[in-house]
Parts: structure tokens; C-alpha cells; sequence
């Protein structure tokens, strides 16, 4: 019965409105990281899952604070204001540009003066948003079955979360990226990042990967992975952690992304999804505690 709840997801079908929404969601994203205090691995610039859909959670200006969503019910973006005011305009047929130049409009007509880098992140060749015509495709039904799996999976992320004791992120979803994610961390130092990571400066990547982390998530595929997955990784990956056994028998380490992948069909029509789903996420976390020699015991929560 349970599987009734989480969407199908179709990579192919859908790419052209998650592209779209990836874009959208940087421009948020922005504004949110120009009004925040840097907290450490970027915590402070994520979006959340919330009923609707994706928001910034509670921004900070001057005397007001302000916050933006993404209504995948609804089909807007709202903004609304601890005044009391709000602004929406609807997501169908609306351009990367025309969400740049009506966000900032908006805010700046709720006296929110923004400045971002109109520059996407993490992609390659990408357009500046104030130009970005090209991406315009909205599709409401796609947007909600996103919507849909994004709920499912970060409830089931924060029951995994809970089971850990040492240092940890919140859930919550990077819009460089385009993911839901979950890090756990072993409290030791890691070797400095390699960086590389398309229009992202090296210095953040390093400093998202200053310490050990096993981290996992979900994200609704790119052109390397043309499907809905869950994912989960080490950094550094130690000797051993490829060839760990995991649950259930259809994840598989991935050599391209050093990561072990769950398609997200396999949760979507199992009998049981959450406990499918969490096999995945207690088995690679393992696969990652053992073969780099975490303290376990003053990490996990104690089982009674």
C-alpha cells in the first residue's frame, strides 16, 4: 500500500522542467546566500522540503526577514515578508530570466535590496540568469511528482539521521547540486579536496570536504545518470569501500561517480519503499564506517 505514495519519475520526460527548476532554485539559493552568515560545508545557503515544495526558510534583511518559496501545488513562487506582505507570480511558461527580473523586482518593491553573482553554479557553459531565455519549461505535473518523491525521501532521510549521534548535517536541499542530501561525519580531519567542480571555487569544495564524510541523498538524474536515484558516498573513499556488500541486491557502486546508487524505481515499487530505502542508506553508511575505521560506538545511537 505504502508504495502508492511515492510518484513515478521519468528522467527523460521530466529533464527539460527539472532544468528549469534547478535554475530557479540557484537564483533563490543566491539571495539567500548574500543575506547569511557562512556556516561551515555551506549549510547556511541549502533550501528545505516543505508541504508545497522547496523553500529558503527565514532570510534576514535589515529590519524584516523575508522568505521565498517554490509551490509545486500552487504553481508560484511566493514571497512573503514578517510584514505581513507577500508577492507571487506563477511558475508556468516563466523564463530564467523572466524569475530573475521578477524576483528581484518583487523584493525590491518590498524594500529587499539583493546583489547576487548572476553566474549558475556547478554547471558547464552556463548562462547568465538575467539572459537565460532558453529555459522555460514548466510542466505541473512533473513538478509535483518531484515534489512528491522529495517529500517521501527526506522523511526517510530524517529517520535515518536520527540514528546517528556524532556530527551530522540537517536534510536539506543543495541548489548547485540539485539534491537532497544527509552527510554524516567521523570528526576527523580529511585530505584537501581536489576541487574541479565546474564554476564552484575550489576553496568551497575544500571546505565542504574538510573533514571525513559518508554522505547520501536523492536526485532526479542528469544526463550521466538519465534516472531517479539514491545515492551515497565516502570522502576519501578508503581500500574496500567499492566492493562492501550492500543492501538491496539492485544498488551498485557506480565507477564514474565513486558512488553507490539506488535507482529510485526500486524503492518507488517495492513492497516496502522506507525499509527498501533504508537498507540502502544503513548498508552504505556501514560500507563506509567499517572500511574507514569510524568510532561507531560514540557515533551511533545506542540500540535497545
Amino acid at each position: 500500500m505504502e508504495k502508492n505514495y511515492w510518484p513515478e519519475l521519468f528522467f527523460e520526460d521530466a529533464k527539460e522542467t527539472y532544468q528549469t527548476i534547478h535554475l530557479w532554485t540557484q537564483i533563490a539559493g543566491k539571495i539567500k546566500l548574500s543575506k547569511m552568515p557562512w556556516i561551515n560545508h555551506s549549510w547556511h545557503v541549502t533550501l528545505s522540503v516543505y508541504p508545497s515544495g522547496l523553500t529558503t526558510g527565514n532570510i534576514p534583511d535589515q529590519q524584516q526577514y523575508f522568505q521565498i518559496n517554490f509551490d509545486f501545488i500552487k504553481h508560484q513562487l511566493q514571497i512573503v515578508t514578517s510584514s505581513g506582505a507577500e508577492k507571487t507570480f506563477a511558475l508556468a511558461n516563466l523564463s530564467v530570466a523572466a524569475c530573475y527580473r521578477n524576483l528581484l523586482g518583487a523584493l525590491q518593491e518590498l524594500g529587499i535590496e539583493v546583489s547576487i553573482n548572476k553566474v549558475p553554479n556547478e554547471l558547464v557553459d552556463p548562462i547568465p540568469f538575467h539572459q537565460d531565455e532558453q529555459h522555460h519549461t514548466y510542466q505541473p505535473l512533473h513538478a509535483a511528482n518531484l515534489h512528491g518523491a522529495l517529500l517521501r525521501s527526506n522523511e526517510v532521510l530524517n529517520r535515518f539521521r536520527a540514528e546517528f549521534i556524532g556530527k551530522c548535517s540537517p536534510v536539506h536541499f543543495f541548489w548547485g547540486s540539485f539534491d537532497l542530501a544527509v552527510s554524516r561525519f567521523s570528526g576527523r580531519k580529511a585530505p584537501a579536496h581536489p576541487g574541479g567542480v565546474p564554476n564552484l571555487p575550489d576553496w568551497v569544495a575544500r571546505e565542504a570536504y574538510s573533514h571525513e564524510v559518508s554522505s547520501c541523498g536523492f536526485w532526479p538524474g542528469n544526463e550521466a545518470v538519465p534516472y531517479a536515484a539514491f545515492y551515497s558516498y565516502i570522502y576519501p573513499e578508503p581500500p574496500g569501500y567499492k566492493s562492501f556488500p550492500i543492501k538491496p541486491s539492485s544498488g551498485f557502486y557506480h565507477k564514474d561517480l565513486g558512488e553507490f546508487i539506488l535507482p529510485y524505481k526500486e524503492v518507488q515499487q517495492a513492497a516496502n519503499p522506507t525499509h527498501t530505502l533504508l537498507d540502502f542508506l544503513q548498508s552504505t553508511y556501514e560500507a563506509a564506517a567499517e572500511t574507514a575505521n569510524w568510532d561507531r560506538e560514540s557515533l551511533e545511537k545506542t540500540k535497545e
